[in-house]
Parts: C-alpha cells; structure tokens; sequence
C-alpha cells in the first residue's frame, strides 16, 4: 500500500521528500501498531488514505506527512514534542493544529448555527493545511461510513453536509465539495438518493443522446471557427439536482438542467470567442450569463458561464475557462502550494493567499 503511494508521488515531489514521507509512514505505523478501524483494518490505513486525497490535491510532502501522523498526538502516546524533535515544528503544528480540531465537539454546538461552526473552525486554524487535512480525513471516514451504527452515521453525514462541505466550497475545492456532498447526503437521505438515483439511470438514455449530439455539435461549431478547446459533459450531483427540485417545487423530468458542459481552452480570449460562438450555435436563456474571469469569484474561481437552449428546448448550462482555472476550480485553494518555491517561501506564499481568499 505505502510502496504504491510512494511510487504515485513520484509524478510531483523530489525523492529527499518521498523519502521524508515514508519516513513519516514508518513513525505512524508504529505508533499505530495493534490498532484496527471498525472496519477490522489496520488503524494506519486510513492515514495513508488520507495522504492519498492529499496528494491528489497536490500538496507539499511535510502536508502529507502531517496527514500520515494527523492521528498519533489523539490516539497514541505520541506527543507533539517528539514530533518536534523527529521531524520538526512545521509537521508537529499541523498534526496538533488537526487534533484541536477534532477535540470539537459539534453537539455542544448544536444551538449554534452550522456557518457559525465553520467560521469558528476556521479562524481557529493559522495553517490552511490543518482545515485540507481535516477535510481529506472527513472525506475517507465517509467512503467508509457503512461500518459505522445508522445513528452514528447519520449525525457524521448531516456534519459533513452543514459544516464540512460548504468549507470546501468556501476554499473553492470543487472536487471534495461535491464528494463529500453527495456522500453526505446519500447518508442522511438514503430514500431520496435511491429514487433520484434511479429515475436519472432511467431518463440518462435519452439524455446522453442529447448530451452527445450537443458535445459533437459544438465541436463542429469550435472547428468551423478555427477554435480548439476540450469539451466535457457531465451530469450534476445528485443533492445538487435535489435542491433545485426543492427550491423550484419541481420533479426530475421538469428539471431540465442536470447537465453541463464545460469547454476548457488555452487562453482567455479563447474563452470569449468560443463564448460568442456558442451563443450563435445555440439561443441564450435570458439573464444567465455571468463573467466570473472579469469579477472572479471570492475563492478566486474564474469562469464564463451561460446557459444555452438546445434544440429541443431545454436550457443547458456551459462553462469555459482556461486550463489555469479549471485547474483552480477543481483544488481551489490547495492550488497555491503548486507553485515552484523554496519550502518556507512556498508555504508563506500560500498562507497569505488563503488567508485573504477566506477574509
């Protein structure tokens, strides 16, 4: 398992920091010796799982090192000085910084509302790594939750959609965002998951035909314009389509938007030209344009979006955006700890463009 994750790293980190992580493996997998996950696991499964979320963010090696150890200060004799004096403070803050965190107990907040708790988990956090480690941790307890008794399960899954999910959206992580949302909500609703769920496997023949005559026709249209971009379908997350049939007191087979297209291009005026070229192949729906490259979102998405009324009708919404923001989009703030720095540079840099994406 540890060999694998190491092997994967080799696509973005240096081998002195593979080396360090698996350093930090060797530390965790004895401190964690004997111990089991509900599920019968050995307990040091679900820290290396947790790295592997990280490290498909592409986080420093000391973040991923700290997501091996996130458990040791809690549920070991591990202290956090022999982490300093193992590793060295960096690490040793970051795994006390999540242990605090896990110290919370969202109960005794229950009077509290839920963006009141997030407000609190986050200004209780100085490194923006402790608020990622904890999320990729909620994240893996939740593809595992099936083990857990039902009313255990249902209170982790209703935290993880008021508390735990909308701090991904606020960091702009697009990927755990919708994760840990449709888990959550597969979780605490299991009824409405199962009929959404299947009445979309029945409506998804027809739609993917009309998804892919769509996706061919604006590839056409892109070619016709001497225009290259990569276009994408895909069908919205199923509490995302729950939440429109509420709000708009609709059934499934009236909701007509449960899908999407996004057209990644190299440049930003790419991404207008190829925005007046789809409003000529299609018919805009009034008002739903919106121009998120020249106002960015406050996580810092970028994005042009507008939704289109294809031939049949039904309004499809379109998203383009460069390569740079899509890459953005799906790691949002991680995205920052990509740039090529200097260890205390980078980590610096990072800091202070979170902290003053989430003020």
């Amino acid at each position: 398992m540890i060999s694998n994750f190491c092997s994967d790293l080799d696509e973005y980190l240096l081998p002195d920091q593979i080396r360090e992580v698996y350093r930090a493996y060797l530390f965790g997998a004895e401190a964690h010796s004997g111990q089991k996950r509900m599920s019968g696991e050995p307990y040091i499964y679900h820290p290396i799982a947790v790295a592997r979320i990280l490290s498909e963010m592409r986080m420093d090696h000391k973040c991923l090192m700290a997501a091996i150890l996130h458990d040791v200060i809690e549920d070991t004799e591990s202290s956090k000085e022999q982490l300093i004096e193992l590793f060295d403070e960096e690490i040793a803050e970051l795994v006390d910084g999540v242990s605090k965190l896990t110290h919370l107990d969202f109960k005794s907040h229950a009077e509290m509302q839920a963006a009141n708790v997030r407000k609190m988990l986050l200004a209780m956090t100085r490194d923006i790594r402790v608020i990622l480690i904890k999320l990729a941790d909620r994240l893996h307890n939740m593809r595992t939750l099936g083990v857990m008794r039902p009313a255990k399960a249902r209170r982790i899954a209703r935290e993880t959609m008021e508390i735990y999910a909308p701090i991904a959206s606020r960091l702009g992580i697009y990927s755990l965002r919708v994760e840990l949302e449709k888990l959550g909500f597969q979780a605490y609703y299991p009824w409405r998951f199962r009929v959404i769920d299947t009445a979309l496997r029945n409506l998804r023949g027809n739609r993917k035909e009309i998804v892919d005559h769509i996706e061919s026709a604006i590839l056409n249209r892109l070619e016709q314009e001497g225009l290259q971009g990569q276009v994408i379908g895909r069908e919205k997350n199923i509490s995302s389509i729950y939440r429109k049939m509420r709000d708009k007191q609709v059934s499934l087979s009236e909701l007509a938007d449960v899908y999407a297209f996004r057209i990644i291009v190299d440049s930003v005026d790419t991404c207008y030209r190829i925005l007046g070229a789809v409003h000529n192949l299609y018919k805009p729906v009034p008002g739903k344009f919106k121009d998120y490259i020249a106002i960015p979102k406050a996580n810092g998405y970028q994005s042009l979006h507008t939704v289109l009324f294809e031939p049949h009708g039904l309004p499809i919404e379109v998203q383009i955006r460069t390569t740079e923001m899509d890459r953005i989009a799906e790691a949002g703030i991680a995205a920052h700890w990509l740039y090529k720095m200097d260890g205390d540079d980078q980590n610096l840099f990072a800091n202070t463009a979170a902290t003053g994406w989430l003020n």
